[in-house]
């Protein structure tokens, strides 16, 4: 593994869970312009994101390319790990953006059920855990692989959308550190945090939240997805001796 900085990413493999999200198509765009080849993992409408990865630079090494797949179902992650390997022979960067939330107040415990809980974890901690599973083998292959895990600050502070996805998230980010060790130093792994993102990740959230949590950070904004994207992309191409680091992009929120 080379140290050094990076202003291309021609021949690279990046793989984004929840391409289609908004995080994950910023990156998308933001990678393809360094020449990085595309794979979008998501469990529907794969149509819709192949047409959305054909609107991206084209890469000099293939087409992009979307694929159905559940972060949650192991056998669907390994069927494509194995049609990526075939199809475009390695993985050079995994970046995991797929997750989902629902607004749940902290203090309203019986809000929370079971199932909603269970599912939270299964998607954002265990579903991280599954997709870096089944594509460690590509990964360790290319000799200077990255792995991106997109986190929140909920995990640092406790806050954020529900009690179980702040969990979730703190567990994401000791599963950085554990992984770092472990996959080293064929790979290394880091951790993004943003803050509270212009985005309809969270249900029934809008500008009125935006506005307040705006008011709530250092630099007087929310963040936009490119705030994130570019964080991801700094790990990629000019961040190359971190591994298990969190970096933290929320406009001074947690501060």
């Amino acid at each position: 593994m080379s140290f050094q900085a990076l202003t291309r990413l021609d021949g690279r493999v990046a793989v984004i869970t929840g391409g289609k999200g908004a995080i994950g198509m910023a990156t998308a765009k933001r990678l393809a312009l360094l020449g990085a080849r595309i794979v979008s993992l998501d469990r529907r409408d794969t149509p819709a994101v192949q047409q959305l990865l054909d609107a991206l630079p084209a890469a000099q090494s293939g087409k992009h390319m979307a694929i159905a797949a559940s972060i949650t179902d192991t056998a669907s992650l390994k069927n494509a790990a194995q049609e990526i390997e075939q199809q475009m022979k390695r993985c050079d960067i995994l970046i995991n953006s797929a997750g989902f939330t629902k607004a749940v107040a902290h203090d309203d415990l019986e809000a929370l059920s079971d199932e909603l809980f269970d599912d939270i974890l299964k998607t954002n901690l265990r579903g991280v855990f599954s997709t870096i599973r089944a594509f460690t083998p590509l990964l360790k292959a290319s000799g200077d692989g990255l792995i991106v895990n997109v986190s929140s600050i909920a995990g640092l502070r406790g806050t954020g959308s529900n009690v179980a996805y702040a969990a979730a998230k703190a567990g994401v980010d000791i599963l950085t550190q554990s992984l770092a060790k472990a996959l080293a130093p064929q790979i290394r792994v880091i951790s993004v945090l943003p803050g509270v993102v212009d985005t309809s990740f969270v249900p029934g959230r809008g500008a009125d939240f935006n506005d307040k949590a705006a008011a709530t950070c250092a630099l007087k904004r929310v963040g936009h997805v490119d705030d994130i994207a570019s964080a991801i992309e700094a790990c990629a191409t000019t961040l190359r001796f971190a591994t298990g680091s969190r970096f933290v992009i929320d406009g001074g929120r947690s501060l």
